[in-house]
Protein backbone atom coordinates (compact mmCIF):
# COMPACT_ATOMS: atom_id res chain seq x y z
CA UNK A 1 0.00 0.00 0.00
CA UNK A 2 1.03 3.70 -0.40
CA UNK A 3 0.74 6.21 2.43
CA UNK A 4 -0.29 9.84 2.15
CA UNK A 5 3.33 10.81 1.36
CA UNK A 6 3.52 8.49 -1.64
CA UNK A 7 5.45 5.81 0.23
CA UNK A 8 4.75 2.23 -0.91
CA UNK A 9 4.81 -0.20 2.09
CA UNK A 10 4.48 -3.99 2.40
CA UNK A 11 1.53 -5.64 4.08
CA UNK A 12 2.31 -8.26 6.78
CA UNK A 13 2.59 -11.85 5.55
CA UNK A 14 2.96 -11.15 1.74
CA UNK A 15 5.02 -9.25 -0.79
CA UNK A 16 3.76 -5.65 -0.88
CA UNK A 17 2.84 -3.95 -4.19
CA UNK A 18 1.27 -0.62 -4.95
CA UNK A 19 -1.91 -0.21 -6.99
CA UNK A 20 -0.96 -1.13 -10.55
CA UNK A 21 2.67 -1.99 -9.68
CA UNK A 22 4.26 -5.19 -11.09
CA UNK A 23 5.36 -8.03 -8.89
CA UNK A 24 8.97 -7.96 -7.77
CA UNK A 25 11.22 -9.37 -10.44
CA UNK A 26 8.77 -8.87 -13.33
CA UNK A 27 9.20 -6.44 -16.24
CA UNK A 28 7.32 -3.16 -16.31
CA UNK A 29 4.16 -3.40 -18.56
CA UNK A 30 2.30 -0.38 -19.99
CA UNK A 31 -1.09 0.26 -18.40
CA UNK A 32 -4.27 -0.91 -20.14
CA UNK A 33 -6.26 1.70 -22.12
CA UNK A 34 -8.93 3.56 -20.22
CA UNK A 35 -12.57 3.27 -21.44
CA UNK A 36 -13.74 6.69 -22.63
CA UNK A 37 -17.47 7.38 -22.66
CA UNK A 38 -18.73 9.76 -25.41
CA UNK A 39 -19.64 13.20 -24.17
CA UNK A 40 -23.33 14.00 -24.56
CA UNK A 41 -24.58 17.16 -26.18
CA UNK A 42 -25.91 18.62 -29.46
CA UNK A 43 -22.45 19.67 -30.65
CA UNK A 44 -21.41 16.03 -31.27
CA UNK A 45 -21.62 15.86 -35.04
CA UNK A 46 -18.32 14.04 -35.71
CA UNK A 47 -16.84 10.77 -34.43
CA UNK A 48 -15.69 11.04 -30.83
CA UNK A 49 -11.91 11.48 -30.41
CA UNK A 50 -10.25 8.30 -29.23
CA UNK A 51 -8.18 8.77 -26.05
CA UNK A 52 -4.91 6.81 -26.29
CA UNK A 53 -3.43 6.14 -22.84
CA UNK A 54 -0.13 7.89 -22.25
CA UNK A 55 2.94 5.67 -21.80
CA UNK A 56 5.90 7.82 -20.75
CA UNK A 57 9.48 7.15 -19.79
CA UNK A 58 9.75 8.12 -16.07
CA UNK A 59 13.54 7.81 -16.13
CA UNK A 60 13.66 11.07 -18.11
CA UNK A 61 11.79 12.94 -15.39
CA UNK A 62 12.84 11.47 -12.06
CA UNK A 63 14.49 8.73 -10.06
CA UNK A 64 14.05 6.40 -7.09
CA UNK A 65 16.97 6.06 -4.74
CA UNK A 66 18.18 2.77 -3.33
CA UNK A 67 16.48 3.63 -0.07
CA UNK A 68 13.16 4.02 -1.96
CA UNK A 69 12.96 7.82 -2.03
CA UNK A 70 11.19 9.00 -5.24
CA UNK A 71 12.15 12.30 -6.93
CA UNK A 72 10.67 14.21 -9.86
CA UNK A 73 12.43 16.92 -11.89
CA UNK A 74 10.71 20.33 -12.04
CA UNK A 75 11.70 23.79 -13.24
CA UNK A 76 12.60 24.66 -9.65
CA UNK A 77 14.66 21.53 -9.21
CA UNK A 78 13.95 18.04 -7.87
CA UNK A 79 10.97 17.48 -5.63
CA UNK A 80 10.42 14.44 -3.45
CA UNK A 81 7.13 12.79 -4.41
CA UNK A 82 7.12 9.71 -2.15
CA UNK A 83 8.86 6.60 -1.00
CA UNK A 84 8.87 3.13 -2.58
CA UNK A 85 9.15 0.14 -0.22
CA UNK A 86 7.43 -2.56 -2.26
CA UNK A 87 10.32 -3.62 -4.45
CA UNK A 88 13.53 -2.40 -6.11
CA UNK A 89 14.11 1.12 -7.43
CA UNK A 90 13.22 0.25 -11.04
CA UNK A 91 9.83 -1.02 -9.95
CA UNK A 92 9.29 2.10 -7.91
CA UNK A 93 10.18 4.31 -10.85
CA UNK A 94 7.73 2.39 -13.04
CA UNK A 95 5.06 2.75 -10.37
CA UNK A 96 5.34 6.53 -10.15
CA UNK A 97 5.57 6.69 -13.96
CA UNK A 98 2.30 4.82 -14.28
CA UNK A 99 0.67 7.21 -11.83
CA UNK A 100 1.85 10.05 -14.07
CA UNK A 101 0.48 8.23 -17.13
CA UNK A 102 -2.89 7.84 -15.39
CA UNK A 103 -2.93 11.55 -14.67
CA UNK A 104 -1.96 12.36 -18.26
CA UNK A 105 -4.68 10.07 -19.56
CA UNK A 106 -7.21 11.81 -17.35
CA UNK A 107 -6.14 15.16 -18.84
CA UNK A 108 -6.38 13.65 -22.34
CA UNK A 109 -9.94 12.64 -21.49
CA UNK A 110 -10.73 16.25 -20.55
CA UNK A 111 -9.23 17.41 -23.86
CA UNK A 112 -11.31 14.89 -25.75
CA UNK A 113 -14.47 15.94 -23.94
CA UNK A 114 -13.78 19.59 -24.74
CA UNK A 115 -13.18 18.77 -28.41
CA UNK A 116 -16.39 16.72 -28.52
CA UNK A 117 -18.44 19.64 -27.22
CA UNK A 118 -19.13 18.45 -23.69
CA UNK A 119 -20.12 20.85 -20.92
CA UNK A 120 -17.24 23.36 -21.06
CA UNK A 121 -17.94 24.70 -17.58
CA UNK A 122 -17.61 21.29 -15.95
CA UNK A 123 -14.56 20.47 -18.07
CA UNK A 124 -12.85 23.68 -16.96
CA UNK A 125 -13.62 23.00 -13.30
CA UNK A 126 -12.13 19.53 -13.55
CA UNK A 127 -9.03 20.92 -15.28
CA UNK A 128 -8.52 23.58 -12.59
CA UNK A 129 -8.88 20.96 -9.84
CA UNK A 130 -6.22 18.81 -11.48
CA UNK A 131 -3.98 21.84 -11.97
CA UNK A 132 -4.20 22.63 -8.25
CA UNK A 133 -3.17 19.06 -7.41
CA UNK A 134 -0.09 19.01 -9.67
CA UNK A 135 2.38 20.68 -7.23
CA UNK A 136 1.84 17.84 -4.72
CA UNK A 137 1.11 15.01 -7.13
CA UNK A 138 3.02 11.78 -6.30
CA UNK A 139 4.01 11.12 -9.93
CA UNK A 140 7.15 11.10 -12.03
CA UNK A 141 6.87 12.68 -15.46
CA UNK A 142 6.59 15.97 -17.34
CA UNK A 143 4.48 17.80 -14.74
CA UNK A 144 5.05 21.22 -16.39
CA UNK A 145 3.73 19.75 -19.65
CA UNK A 146 0.60 18.61 -17.85
CA UNK A 147 0.22 22.07 -16.33
CA UNK A 148 0.44 23.69 -19.77
CA UNK A 149 -2.19 21.28 -21.14
CA UNK A 150 -4.49 22.01 -18.22
CA UNK A 151 -4.02 25.76 -18.74
CA UNK A 152 -4.91 25.30 -22.41
CA UNK A 153 -8.03 23.37 -21.45
CA UNK A 154 -9.09 26.17 -19.10
CA UNK A 155 -8.51 28.82 -21.79
CA UNK A 156 -10.25 26.88 -24.53
CA UNK A 157 -13.16 26.09 -22.22
CA UNK A 158 -14.14 29.77 -22.23
CA UNK A 159 -14.16 29.79 -26.02
CA UNK A 160 -15.99 26.46 -26.14
CA UNK A 161 -18.57 27.67 -23.63
CA UNK A 162 -19.20 30.78 -25.75
CA UNK A 163 -19.47 28.65 -28.88
CA UNK A 164 -21.77 26.20 -27.11
CA UNK A 165 -23.95 29.08 -25.98
CA UNK A 166 -24.03 30.45 -29.52
CA UNK A 167 -24.94 27.01 -30.87
CA UNK A 168 -27.62 26.63 -28.25
CA UNK A 169 -29.10 30.00 -29.17
CA UNK A 170 -28.96 29.16 -32.87
CA UNK A 171 -30.68 25.82 -32.22
CA UNK A 172 -33.28 27.53 -30.01
CA UNK A 173 -33.95 30.06 -32.78
CA UNK A 174 -34.29 27.34 -35.44
CA UNK A 175 -36.55 25.23 -33.24
CA UNK A 176 -38.68 28.26 -32.40
CA UNK A 177 -39.04 29.11 -36.08
CA UNK A 178 -40.00 25.53 -36.86
CA UNK A 179 -42.69 25.48 -34.19
CA UNK A 180 -43.98 28.84 -35.40
CA UNK A 181 -44.23 27.38 -38.91
CA UNK A 182 -46.04 24.30 -37.58
CA UNK A 183 -48.46 26.46 -35.59
CA UNK A 184 -49.16 28.62 -38.67
CA UNK A 185 -49.75 25.52 -40.80
CA UNK A 186 -52.15 24.15 -38.19
CA UNK A 187 -54.03 27.46 -38.15
CA UNK A 188 -54.35 27.43 -41.94
CA UNK A 189 -55.65 23.86 -41.88
CA UNK A 190 -58.15 24.81 -39.18
CA UNK A 191 -59.44 27.77 -41.18
CA UNK A 192 -59.47 26.44 -44.75
CA UNK A 193 -59.09 22.70 -45.23
CA UNK A 194 -62.07 20.54 -46.20
CA UNK A 195 -59.98 17.44 -46.89
CA UNK A 196 -60.98 16.10 -43.52
CA UNK A 197 -59.00 12.86 -43.41
CA UNK A 198 -55.80 14.24 -44.95
CA UNK A 199 -55.98 17.36 -42.76
CA UNK A 200 -56.59 15.29 -39.61
CA UNK A 201 -53.60 13.08 -40.46
CA UNK A 202 -51.43 16.15 -41.03
CA UNK A 203 -52.36 17.64 -37.65
CA UNK A 204 -51.33 14.40 -35.99
CA UNK A 205 -48.02 14.47 -37.89
CA UNK A 206 -47.47 18.05 -36.73
CA UNK A 207 -48.05 16.93 -33.14
CA UNK A 208 -45.49 14.12 -33.43
CA UNK A 209 -42.92 16.50 -34.91
CA UNK A 210 -43.76 19.08 -32.25
CA UNK A 211 -42.91 16.58 -29.50
CA UNK A 212 -39.50 15.96 -31.04
CA UNK A 213 -38.48 19.66 -31.03
CA UNK A 214 -36.61 20.67 -27.87
CA UNK A 215 -34.84 23.69 -26.51
CA UNK A 216 -37.47 26.38 -27.11
CA UNK A 217 -37.90 29.07 -24.48
CA UNK A 218 -40.59 27.97 -22.02
CA UNK A 219 -42.86 30.99 -22.40
CA UNK A 220 -42.53 31.03 -26.18
CA UNK A 221 -43.13 27.29 -26.30
CA UNK A 222 -46.28 27.63 -24.19
CA UNK A 223 -47.62 30.41 -26.42
CA UNK A 224 -46.93 28.42 -29.60
CA UNK A 225 -48.52 25.31 -28.08
CA UNK A 226 -51.66 27.31 -27.31
CA UNK A 227 -51.82 28.39 -30.95
CA UNK A 228 -51.48 24.83 -32.20
CA UNK A 229 -53.93 23.47 -29.64
CA UNK A 230 -56.49 26.17 -30.45
CA UNK A 231 -56.14 25.47 -34.18
CA UNK A 232 -56.58 21.73 -33.67
CA UNK A 233 -59.70 22.29 -31.56
CA UNK A 234 -61.13 24.69 -34.18
CA UNK A 235 -60.52 22.13 -36.92
CA UNK A 236 -62.15 19.38 -34.87
CA UNK A 237 -65.21 21.57 -34.24
CA UNK A 238 -65.51 22.48 -37.92
CA UNK A 239 -65.05 18.87 -38.98
CA UNK A 240 -67.60 17.73 -36.40
CA UNK A 241 -70.11 20.33 -37.63
CA UNK A 242 -69.54 19.22 -41.22
CA UNK A 243 -70.20 15.57 -40.48
CA UNK A 244 -73.18 16.43 -38.28
CA UNK A 245 -74.68 18.38 -41.19
CA UNK A 246 -73.79 15.53 -43.52
CA UNK A 247 -75.59 13.12 -41.20
CA UNK A 248 -78.67 15.35 -41.27
CA UNK A 249 -78.55 15.56 -45.06
CA UNK A 250 -78.17 11.81 -45.36
CA UNK A 251 -81.04 11.22 -42.97
CA UNK A 252 -83.22 13.54 -45.09
CA UNK A 253 -82.07 11.77 -48.26
CA UNK A 254 -82.93 8.42 -46.69
CA UNK A 255 -86.44 9.59 -45.80
CA UNK A 256 -86.95 11.03 -49.29
CA UNK A 257 -85.74 7.86 -51.00
CA UNK A 258 -88.00 5.73 -48.82
CA UNK A 259 -90.94 7.81 -50.10
CA UNK A 260 -89.78 7.30 -53.68
CA UNK A 261 -89.56 3.55 -53.08
CA UNK A 262 -93.17 3.50 -51.87
CA UNK A 263 -94.34 5.41 -54.97
CA UNK A 264 -92.34 3.13 -57.26
CA UNK A 265 -93.84 0.04 -55.64
CA UNK A 266 -97.34 1.46 -56.03
CA UNK A 267 -96.71 2.06 -59.76
CA UNK A 268 -95.03 -1.27 -60.44
CA UNK A 269 -98.35 -2.96 -61.28
CA UNK A 270 -99.62 -0.21 -63.62
CA UNK A 271 -100.55 -1.11 -67.21
CA UNK A 272 -100.71 2.49 -68.38
CA UNK A 273 -97.38 2.00 -70.08
CA UNK A 274 -96.75 5.43 -71.57
CA UNK A 275 -97.86 7.55 -68.61
CA UNK A 276 -96.26 5.33 -65.96
CA UNK A 277 -92.95 5.13 -67.84
CA UNK A 278 -92.86 8.93 -67.80
CA UNK A 279 -93.56 8.96 -64.07
CA UNK A 280 -90.73 6.50 -63.47
CA UNK A 281 -88.35 8.81 -65.35
CA UNK A 282 -89.42 11.67 -63.08
CA UNK A 283 -88.94 9.50 -59.99
CA UNK A 284 -85.43 8.59 -61.10
CA UNK A 285 -84.58 12.27 -61.54
CA UNK A 286 -85.90 12.95 -58.01
CA UNK A 287 -83.83 10.04 -56.71
CA UNK A 288 -80.62 11.53 -58.10
CA UNK A 289 -81.49 14.97 -56.74
CA UNK A 290 -82.20 13.58 -53.24
CA UNK A 291 -78.50 13.05 -52.48
CA UNK A 292 -76.82 10.14 -50.74
CA UNK A 293 -78.25 8.35 -47.74
CA UNK A 294 -75.99 6.41 -45.34
CA UNK A 295 -74.10 3.90 -47.46
CA UNK A 296 -75.75 0.63 -46.43
CA UNK A 297 -79.22 2.19 -46.37
CA UNK A 298 -78.60 3.86 -49.73
CA UNK A 299 -77.65 0.59 -51.38
CA UNK A 300 -80.65 -1.24 -49.88
CA UNK A 301 -83.06 1.53 -50.92
CA UNK A 302 -81.69 1.56 -54.45
CA UNK A 303 -82.21 -2.20 -54.75
CA UNK A 304 -85.77 -1.72 -53.53
CA UNK A 305 -86.49 1.15 -55.96
CA UNK A 306 -84.89 -0.63 -58.92
CA UNK A 307 -86.79 -3.82 -58.15
CA UNK A 308 -90.13 -1.98 -58.37
CA UNK A 309 -88.99 -0.25 -61.55
CA UNK A 310 -87.88 -3.56 -63.08
CA UNK A 311 -91.25 -5.16 -62.33
CA UNK A 312 -93.07 -2.44 -64.27
CA UNK A 313 -90.71 -2.34 -67.25
CA UNK A 314 -90.55 -6.12 -67.49
CA UNK A 315 -94.36 -6.22 -67.66
CA UNK A 316 -94.37 -3.37 -70.18
CA UNK A 317 -91.78 -5.07 -72.36
CA UNK A 318 -93.76 -8.29 -72.25
CA UNK A 319 -96.92 -6.42 -73.21
CA UNK A 320 -95.12 -4.58 -76.00
CA UNK A 321 -93.73 -7.86 -77.30
CA UNK A 322 -97.21 -9.37 -77.24
CA UNK A 323 -98.66 -6.29 -78.94
CA UNK A 324 -95.94 -6.32 -81.58
CA UNK A 325 -96.70 -9.94 -82.34
CA UNK A 326 -100.40 -9.09 -82.58
CA UNK A 327 -99.67 -6.13 -84.87
CA UNK A 328 -97.51 -8.31 -87.09
CA UNK A 329 -100.42 -10.71 -87.43
CA UNK A 330 -102.69 -7.78 -88.28
CA UNK A 331 -100.28 -6.70 -90.99
CA UNK A 332 -100.30 -10.22 -92.43
CA UNK A 333 -104.11 -10.26 -92.32
CA UNK A 334 -104.32 -6.93 -94.16
CA UNK A 335 -101.88 -8.19 -96.76
CA UNK A 336 -104.19 -11.16 -97.37
CA UNK A 337 -107.18 -8.80 -97.41
CA UNK A 338 -105.58 -6.63 -100.08
CA UNK A 339 -104.84 -9.70 -102.17
CA UNK A 340 -108.44 -10.90 -101.77
CA UNK A 341 -109.84 -7.57 -103.02
CA UNK A 342 -107.26 -6.89 -105.66
CA UNK A 343 -109.93 -7.79 -108.26
CA UNK A 344 -111.97 -4.58 -107.63
CA UNK A 345 -112.50 -3.01 -111.07
CA UNK A 346 -114.72 0.09 -111.14
CA UNK A 347 -114.42 0.31 -114.92
CA UNK A 348 -116.18 -3.02 -115.30
CA UNK A 349 -118.92 -2.53 -112.68
CA UNK A 350 -118.85 0.64 -110.60
CA UNK A 351 -121.54 -0.38 -108.17
CA UNK A 352 -119.95 -3.77 -107.57
CA UNK A 353 -116.62 -2.05 -107.09
CA UNK A 354 -118.10 0.40 -104.54
CA UNK A 355 -119.75 -2.45 -102.67
CA UNK A 356 -116.55 -4.47 -102.62
CA UNK A 357 -114.63 -1.40 -101.41
CA UNK A 358 -117.03 -0.92 -98.51
CA UNK A 359 -116.53 -4.56 -97.53
CA UNK A 360 -112.79 -4.13 -97.77
CA UNK A 361 -112.88 -1.00 -95.60
CA UNK A 362 -115.07 -2.62 -92.97
CA UNK A 363 -112.85 -5.68 -92.73
CA UNK A 364 -109.77 -3.45 -92.78
CA UNK A 365 -110.98 -1.47 -89.76
CA UNK A 366 -112.02 -4.66 -87.96
CA UNK A 367 -108.52 -6.13 -88.21
CA UNK A 368 -106.99 -3.31 -86.15
CA UNK A 369 -103.56 -1.76 -85.82
CA UNK A 370 -100.35 -2.85 -87.53
CA UNK A 371 -96.65 -2.13 -86.70
CA UNK A 372 -95.78 1.49 -87.23
CA UNK A 373 -93.16 0.71 -89.85
CA UNK A 374 -95.78 -1.16 -91.96
CA UNK A 375 -98.58 1.37 -91.56
CA UNK A 376 -97.67 3.69 -94.42
CA UNK A 377 -97.05 0.83 -96.85
CA UNK A 378 -100.37 -0.94 -96.17
CA UNK A 379 -102.43 2.25 -95.99
CA UNK A 380 -100.92 3.28 -99.30
CA UNK A 381 -102.13 0.10 -100.98
CA UNK A 382 -105.64 0.61 -99.58
CA UNK A 383 -105.66 4.26 -100.68
CA UNK A 384 -104.72 3.17 -104.19
CA UNK A 385 -107.80 0.94 -104.39
CA UNK A 386 -109.99 3.68 -102.89
CA UNK A 387 -108.60 6.18 -105.40
CA UNK A 388 -109.48 3.96 -108.36
CA UNK A 389 -113.06 3.67 -107.17
CA UNK A 390 -113.29 7.36 -106.29
CA UNK A 391 -111.93 8.40 -109.66
CA UNK A 392 -114.54 6.22 -111.36
CA UNK A 393 -117.29 7.73 -109.20
CA UNK A 394 -116.04 11.21 -109.95
CA UNK A 395 -116.11 10.48 -113.62
CA UNK A 396 -119.70 9.27 -113.36
CA UNK A 397 -120.67 12.39 -111.37
CA UNK A 398 -119.24 14.56 -114.01
CA UNK A 399 -121.40 12.73 -116.48
CA UNK A 400 -124.56 13.41 -114.40
CA UNK A 401 -125.49 16.40 -112.24
CA UNK A 402 -122.45 18.68 -112.08
CA UNK A 403 -123.60 20.31 -108.82
CA UNK A 404 -124.26 16.97 -107.07
CA UNK A 405 -121.09 15.58 -108.50
CA UNK A 406 -119.18 18.61 -107.22
CA UNK A 407 -120.70 18.27 -103.78
CA UNK A 408 -119.87 14.57 -103.65
CA UNK A 409 -116.34 15.38 -104.86
CA UNK A 410 -115.96 17.90 -102.06
CA UNK A 411 -117.03 15.24 -99.58
CA UNK A 412 -114.51 12.84 -101.03
CA UNK A 413 -111.84 15.50 -100.86
CA UNK A 414 -112.54 15.95 -97.15
CA UNK A 415 -112.36 12.18 -96.71
CA UNK A 416 -108.94 12.18 -98.39
CA UNK A 417 -107.76 15.06 -96.20
CA UNK A 418 -108.77 13.34 -92.97
CA UNK A 419 -107.29 10.03 -94.09
CA UNK A 420 -104.03 11.80 -94.89
CA UNK A 421 -104.07 13.40 -91.43
CA UNK A 422 -104.68 9.97 -89.90
CA UNK A 423 -101.76 8.47 -91.82
CA UNK A 424 -99.43 11.25 -90.65
CA UNK A 425 -100.59 10.91 -87.05
CA UNK A 426 -100.06 7.16 -87.11
CA UNK A 427 -96.61 7.60 -88.60
CA UNK A 428 -95.77 10.03 -85.77
CA UNK A 429 -97.12 7.63 -83.15
CA UNK A 430 -100.06 9.90 -82.21
CA UNK A 431 -102.61 7.12 -81.94
CA UNK A 432 -105.40 9.26 -80.55
CA UNK A 433 -105.08 11.91 -83.27
CA UNK A 434 -105.02 9.20 -85.92
CA UNK A 435 -108.17 7.57 -84.55
CA UNK A 436 -109.95 10.93 -84.39
CA UNK A 437 -109.02 11.73 -87.99
CA UNK A 438 -110.20 8.29 -89.14
CA UNK A 439 -113.54 8.84 -87.40
CA UNK A 440 -113.99 12.13 -89.22
CA UNK A 441 -112.95 10.54 -92.51
CA UNK A 442 -115.53 7.84 -91.93
CA UNK A 443 -118.24 10.44 -91.38
CA UNK A 444 -117.34 12.34 -94.53
CA UNK A 445 -117.15 9.08 -96.44
CA UNK A 446 -120.72 8.28 -95.44
CA UNK A 447 -121.85 11.71 -96.63
CA UNK A 448 -119.93 11.30 -99.84
CA UNK A 449 -121.47 7.89 -100.42
CA UNK A 450 -124.94 9.35 -99.76
CA UNK A 451 -124.27 12.12 -102.25
CA UNK A 452 -122.97 9.64 -104.79
CA UNK A 453 -126.01 7.42 -104.20
CA UNK A 454 -128.29 10.34 -104.88
CA UNK A 455 -126.53 11.03 -108.15
CA UNK A 456 -126.52 7.42 -109.25
CA UNK A 457 -130.23 7.04 -108.53
CA UNK A 458 -131.14 9.82 -110.91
Amino acid sequence: MTDSNGTAKASPGKMPRSSGAPKPGSSVQPPKPHAVKPAPGPAQQHPHPVVVPTVSDPSLWGRVDEDGTAWVKTAEGERQVGSWQAGDAAEGLAHFGRRFDDLATEIALLEARLAAGADARKTKAAAMALAESLPTAAVIGDIEGLARRLQAIAEHSEEAAAHAKEEKERARHEHTERKEALAAEAEKIAAESTQWKAAGDRLREILEEWKSIRGVDRKVDDALWKRYSKAREAFNRRRGAHFAELDRERAAAKARKEELCVRAEELSGSTDWVTTAGIFRDLLAEWKAAGRAPREADEALWRRFKSAQDVFFAARNAAVSERDAEFEQHAADKEQLLEAYAHIDPAADLEAARSALRELQDKWDAIGKVPRDRMQELEGKLRAIEKRVRDAVDAQWRRTDPEAVARAAQFRERVAQFEEQAAKAQAAGNVRDAEKALEQAKQWREWAEAAEGAVSNR
